[in-house]
């Protein structure tokens, strides 16, 4: 069909997750929810080098490189490609129709071509099949012969420094095979859309899944507080809750619901907290002397240090706060500076902080416990110091999801959630670094990126990463020291 508006790959993508989401993007471009923040930002950069990597691994290409919106240029260097037979073809770019497509990896197998679709994950998932199968639609509507499909993604098993196996490629040419019947319907449908107003989506659990939609903050405004979508671990959004008719926590019947959303829906109906009997017994594994422990990590794509892994969660700066005999808390900090593998002096300073207590409190305590388990292999000399500080770790987390509830959680256990609602006072609102994502890129940027800092930046930066991980463990002290009033 003729139309004044055209697909991407992504657009495409979009308008499979909610047709308003796609009507948003296109109608409006510069909206501010589209202006791409520095997390985001990160994501795309950390995929761009991914995907420059993944080149080297189908050598002997040759790179379409002209701008992203230089359609009609990169399509013609595209076709000059073809026609000299270029081994591979690296962000090949092709309009059919109303659709343009620009494929990662165009790899030549004869007289036919293996489509490659590179993605920074680190498995296939269900998302991704929709991406290559518009691909595979494109090419094949312009007389491309397409003989296998591919999506290459990152090896989990690859450990640094033998990077030959970073990348797996799956053959996913039976499912995209699968949903090309499909196709022509979805993109008139697609297109029949953006020629009209803006569609009538309701909310649900679409908005979220499988990306979390941008305009969120639009459709989700009028919709009221305890919503049903902010009950704990709520199937599918509340949408089967909404189809029968509820809107609210507070109007849902005791029946049906697990003992910590029954606390939750009578915490909302009452609108007090719920204290259980059993926290003071739940609150005996906190034996003193206590320390008070939290990690910021960085998460490498492409691993630089022995032994990681792609996406492995590596310690790169702590803050413990420790009680010492006379009853005051000792405060100790550790943050790497540079690109360095940090773990051994990370581990001899978390050694020393934690000296000398009893338990060791962190709150969601998994997550240290991984990243010092992952430590002790790393520096196997003090291996037996950091395994008993993993021992010694007691979480507060469980204790109050088990026993506590404040309105005002809104469904969540997070530190960030629990800690205004049970000790209102100085939180994170103020500080320039006020969340773990923020404080990993922030991580990674001083620690990778630094050169291209001044000096006063880098201790601009070095400072809010000290004040904000300093924060996450006197938010437990204050924490701890608020349940045992309430117990």
């Amino acid at each position: 069909m003729a139309s004044s508006y055209r697909l991407s790959k992504s657009r495409f993508t979009a308008g499979l997750q909610c047709h308003k989401l796609l009507w948003w993007r296109v109608h409006e471009p510069d909206a501010p929810e589209l202006v791409v923040g520095a997390a985001q930002q990160a994501i795309f950069d950390q995929g761009t080098r991914v995907g420059e990597v993944a080149r080297t691994y189908v050598p002997g290409g040759e790179l379409v490189d002209l701008p992203h919106d230089a359609f009609a240029g990169r399509i013609s260097m595209t076709l000059e490609l073809l026609a000299r037979q270029a081994r591979a073809i690296y962000e090949a770019s092709f309009f059919a129709g109303d659709i343009y497509a620009a494929v990662d990896i165009l790899e030549r197998d004869g007289d036919r071509h293996h489509l490659i679709e590179v993605k920074s994950s680190t498995k296939l998932k269900a998302e991704h099949l929709p991406d290559v199968a518009i691909q595979l639609h494109v090419l094949r509507s312009i007389g491309i012969d397409v003989s296998r499909v591919e999506l290459m993604h990152l090896n989990r098993g690859c450990a640094y420094p033998n990077l030959e196996d970073l990348f797996v490629r799956e053959d996913v040419t039976a499912d995209a095979e699968a949903l090309q019947a499909d196709l022509p319907e979805l993109i008139v449908g697609q297109l029949r859309m953006l020629a009209g107003g803006l569609p009538d989506v309701p909310i649900g659990d679409h908005c979220g899944k499988p990306y979390e939609c941008p305009f969120l903050g639009r459709c989700w405004r009028d919709v009221p507080e305890h919503h049903v979508s902010t009950l704990y671990r709520v199937r599918n959004g509340g949408d089967d809750l909404i189809a029968r008719g509820f809107e609210t926590i507070a109007e849902l019947p005791s029946g049906g619901l697990s003992p910590v959303q029954d606390r939750q829906r009578l915490a909302v109906q009452t609108g007090r907290l719920i204290v259980e009997p059993g926290l003071a017994r739940a609150l005996r594994a906190f034996e003193e002397p206590l320390a008070f422990l939290d990690f910021e990590t960085v998460g490498l794509a492409i691993p630089v240090w022995d032994g990681c892994h792609p996406y492995d969660q590596v310690p790169v700066q702590f803050s413990c706060d420790r009680q010492v005999p006379d009853g005051t808390i000792a405060h100790h900090e550790w943050i790497a500076d540079g690109p360095g593998d940090p773990r051994p002096e990370l581990a001899r300073a978390l050694v020393a902080a934690c000296r000398g207590a009893r338990t060791v409190v962190a709150y969601n305590a998994g997550f240290e416990r991984g990243c010092i388990e992952r430590l002790a292999d790393a520096v196997p000399q003090l291996a037996d110091d950091l395994l008993d500080i993993a021992a010694r770790l007691a979480d507060p987390l469980p204790v109050v999801r088990e026993h506590v509830y404040h309105p005002d959680f809104h469904g969540s256990f997070s530190l960030k959630a629990v800690l205004p609602a049970l000790v209102p006072g100085p939180g994170y609102e103020e500080l320039e670094v006020a969340e773990g994502a923020t404080a990993s890129l922030a991580l990674d940027r001083l620690m990778f990126r630094g050169d291209a800092m001044t000096a006063d930046e880098r201790q601009r930066l070095r400072d809010a990463l000290l004040r904000y991980c300093a924060l996450d463990t006197m938010s437990m002290v204050r924490l701890l020291e608020r349940l045992r009033e309430l117990a």
